[in-house]
């Protein structure tokens, strides 16, 4: 299997994670769990288990100017990511919260853009385009879209949670050309520890852990283990062959993961609308991806020609 193709086999699987996790994280709160308090236990969870992972194998030293990337990172890509995704969640509905996270990949491009210096094709562009529109339309077929004022809140928050995503997919970029992708994510869940345990420990403390049923353990299990351990791993070693910008278009795989879900599981039935709406995400996903190789070719004949100029 090529490196490339493993990348996109990662982001399946990572999204397939994120997919289930809006459901389970929306019935443990806040019923059994505050959202900070969640927060707290995938922060800690995610730095015992990256750093023990990484302790087996991974020793790298990073260099002191890296470490001010890695905490932005930590920042963007744990701290605001996981405080407004939970919270936000709390006070909106998963649907809802699910078409807002469309709009990561257009945040993506353009913080690729001035940060990365990454052009905005028109190929990329049509990916884009294509995929939201697939994942809207797929999303908004059960007709239980809201929007409405009561999950302004919520909204917002969810709204903050894709912009910090998307700035961390852009960060992140360089620093996987240096380093292996644990010794990278465990620095970065690290520093956004150091936010989220002042801020959340006061809800974390409050919570009643005696009431807790198997199934809520299992749930948080999941939460810790799958949504915060596999698939920021998954997330990260991806990171090292593909763009940010592809990266962020697998987000529109999500309602795609959670209606076949369904299907298998009898939950739902085959619609052409689904088959339509699963076409305009795949060739949403097949855009962008020919855009990011286009680019990669050029940049390695243009590497070609600057070695032979030297040369003569």
């Amino acid at each position: 299997m090529s490196k490339r193709l493993l990348a996109h086999a990662a982001l399946i699987g990572a999204n397939l994670i994120y997919g289930v996790n809006y459901s389970v994280a929306k019935w443990i709160m806040p019923d059994y769990v505050n959202p900070f308090a969640l927060v707290v236990m995938r922060a800690i969870g995610g730095v015992l288990l990256f750093w023990t992972f990484a302790s087996f194998g991974v020793k790298e030293q990073v260099k002191r100017k890296d470490l001010y990337r890695l905490a932005l990172c930590g920042m963007f890509g744990v701290a605001f990511n996981q405080m407004m995704f939970l919270a936000g969640l709390n006070f909106t509905t998963p649907i809802d919260a699910s078409i807002i996270m469309t709009a990561n990949p257009i945040v993506v491009l353009v913080a690729a853009l001035v940060l990365l210096g990454e052009r905005i094709t028109w190929r990329k562009t049509l990916g884009i385009i294509l995929g939201g529109s697939g994942a809207i339309l797929l999303i908004t077929s059960g007709g239980n879209v809201s929007l409405d004022s009561e999950h302004f809140v919520g909204n917002l928050l969810m709204l903050g949670n894709t912009s910090s995503y998307a700035m961390y997919l852009v960060l992140v970029k360089p620093l996987m050309k240096k380093y292996h992708p644990l010794t990278v994510i465990k620095w970065v869940f690290l520093f956004g520890s150091f936010i989220i345990i002042p801020v959340g420990f006061g809800q974390f403390s409050t919570t009643d852990f005696s009431n807790f049923t198997t199934e809520v353990w299992l749930s948080i299990g999941y939460v810790v283990i799958f949504t915060t351990f596999f698939a920021y791993l998954l997330n990260i070693v991806a990171m090292k062959w593909v763009s940010p910008t592809l990266a962020s278009t697998y987000i529109y795989s999500q309602p795609v993961i959670a209606s076949v879900v369904a299907i298998i599981m009898l939950q739902d039935h085959l619609t052409w609308l689904k088959v339509i709406s699963t076409g305009l995400v795949f060739a949403g996903v097949y855009f962008v991806n020919l855009a990011g190789q286009r680019q990669m070719k050029r940049r390695l004949k243009s590497a070609g020609k600057s070695t032979v100029q030297s040369q003569n």
